[in-house]
């Protein structure tokens, strides 16, 4: 396991009239990398950002760009979020017919590939494909909005995450995005995390840099 635990804020609980400071101002308070969730209102039920808006925040900040992809299809944006400025961008298996494809495609334009696993999507859905990813996600939460409760049952899953990820002798990040705050926080990296996504927990506390910190356990 990584000895250092990154976090990544998401936007998606920033103040969206200040995006650009927002995403200036966790980056100043320690932020390791900015998540981004990207949202159609069809795979998830809400609509977020796309391409330009990433492309937009890339000059205000030199921190890798983290987007989620939970949008359906996603193959025909992939391209975009690269040329944008991504520098990881994770799907999810249920977002397309060939995650297979996918992840070669993103990885062709010279961008980190994550694969994101779903509260009710069984970790045997990496299997085939773990030498494909550089990041795997589990969600704590069904994905579409931020501020929701951490779901305790996905603990078994990053725990198993972690070992495929000791027994494949590779340089993955174990990523956890959800209910995240510092109590579950300390649950999640004693399970295996080595990445933790957080939207309110940072950007609704008043004071981003102790949230960072407090989040590292």
């Amino acid at each position: 396991m990584a000895s250092r635990i990154r976090i990544a804020p998401s936007i998606l609980s920033a103040d969206f009239a200040r995006l650009g400071q927002e995403v200036e101002a966790v980056d100043r308070a320690g932020a390791d990398l900015i998540h981004i969730d990207v949202m159609d209102g069809h795979f998830v039920p809400n609509l977020t950002i796309g391409p330009v808006v990433v492309r937009a925040l890339r000059p205000h900040s030199k921190k890798p760009f983290d987007c989620h992809l939970m949008i359906a299809p996603a193959d025909p944006y992939i391209a975009a979020f690269a040329e944008a400025g991504a520098d990881i961008i994770s799907i999810h298996p249920e977002a397309g017919p060939h995650p297979h494809r996918t992840l070669q495609l993103i990885r062709s334009l010279g961008k980190k590939a994550g694969y994101v696993l779903n509260p009710g999507t069984p970790i045997e859905t990496i299997d085939p494909l773990f030498d494909m990813i550089d990041l795997l996600l589990i969600m704590t939460v069904n994905p579409g909005f931020g501020g929701q409760e951490f779901l305790g049952s996905q603990l078994e899953k990053i725990r198993a995450a972690r070992v495929r990820i000791e027994n494949s002798g590779r340089e993955v990040m174990l990523e956890v995005d959800g209910g995240i705050n510092p109590g579950t926080a300390r649950q999640a990296i004693a399970a295996g995390a080595d990445v933790l996504v957080a939207g309110t927990a940072v950007f609704h506390s008043g004071d981003y840099a102790s949230a960072i910190a407090s989040l590292r356990g």
